[in-house]
């Protein structure tokens, strides 16, 4: 689909500022504590294997005197997942090249990478959210959920005792939003999505803390709100929200709290993410006359579940 001038209209028929408005954009959160294995270039697939090795049982049981024991073997669960390739593009018009005083091309870019970050970090979640461990607020699935049904602190500490009963590590690292690949340190703790609807709830629990309250030493996380117990909040309106699924139609809202190796994302190296751009008179016969020209981007990306007992979905309603 082609931008032309009937997208993008005159510009002399009124005054208008070329500072472009800031557009709305979610914070994007879900792939920054993900575990990163990427698949190297040119490897001959496209399938990542996540290995993980069984914990031994503790060997309670004295040893005899010269009779050697019985031993124990290792045990392994393999977790493979399909790296897929997404993008989108913008085709703009030569007309709207030579016409519009806009940072058009600049702009495009912009919003292209928007979408990807957006994309990625949607197809994040939609993984994660499948997770078959789950709470909820009220009754026994989702349809019992009310709008009354809120999250609370006494949900979100069991929570944290179904995680540490699952010996489930708090977080250390995110992946350093600057570079998408190498980590940072965070206070140890785990991590809860939560929406913005759902922030005005937590805001009045008493054991609510807000970031403002934290001590000096410790070092606010990008879109962070605030902690209950060992739960550090972070919001994003990309948090899921089943629509309508609830008691009387309403829409269920789904909080994920998550400790260290709850899931992984891959990619296959340098080709993570491309900004591809295809200037006028690129196109060939395609294009006789120069007229079109292209920016678009393409990714390779998938997420997978490495261990339901370190993550948890707590469906809850929220104050209308």
């Amino acid at each position: 689909m082609n931008t032309t001038r009937t997208q993008i209209p005159a510009e002399v028929n009124n005054f208008y500022d070329r500072t472009m408005l800031m557009r709305a954009v979610p914070l994007l959160l879900h792939t920054k504590f993900a575990q990163v294995r990427d698949i190297p270039n040119k490897s001959g697939t496209d399938t990542i294997k996540f290995r993980r090795y069984t914990n031994l049982s503790a060997a309670t049981t004295a040893l005899s005197e010269g009779i050697t024991p019985a031993g124990s073997s290792l045990s392994i669960t393999d977790i493979t997942a399909t790296v897929l390739q997404y993008g989108d593009f913008i085709t703009l018009t030569d007309v709207v090249t030579f016409e519009t005083p806009d940072p058009i091309l600049t702009e495009t870019s912009q919003l292209l990478g928007d979408q990807a970050g957006d994309t990625l970090d949607q197809l994040c979640r939609n993984i994660v959210v499948a997770g078959t461990n789950v709470m909820f607020a009220t009754g026994t699935e989702r349809n019992d959920i009310t709008a009354a049904a809120k999250l609370t602190s006494t949900l979100v500490r069991k929570a944290v005792r179904t995680l540490k009963r699952a010996k489930a590590k708090r977080i250390t690292r995110m992946i350093n939003a600057s570079t998408g690949i190498s980590t940072e340190p965070v206070a140890a703790s785990y991590i809860g999505i939560v929406h913005p609807n759902t922030t005005y709830d937590l805001k009045t629990d008493s054991l609510f803390v807000p970031i403002e309250k934290y001590s000096s030493n410790t070092t606010a996380m990008e879109g962070e709100i605030g902690k209950i117990d060992e739960v550090r909040f972070i919001e994003s309106t990309n948090a899921v929200v089943f629509t309508g699924e609830g008691d009387g139609n309403v829409d269920v809202y789904g909080t994920i709290i998550f400790g260290q190796e709850a899931y992984g994302i891959s990619r296959i190296s340098g080709q993570a993410m491309q900004n591809i751009v295809k200037p006028l008179g690129s196109g060939g016969s395609s294009d006789p006359l120069d007229q079109r020209q292209t920016s678009g981007w393409k990714a390779t990306f998938v997420a997978k579940i490495l261990n339901n007992d370190f993550i948890i979905r707590i469906e809850h309603g929220v104050t209308a």
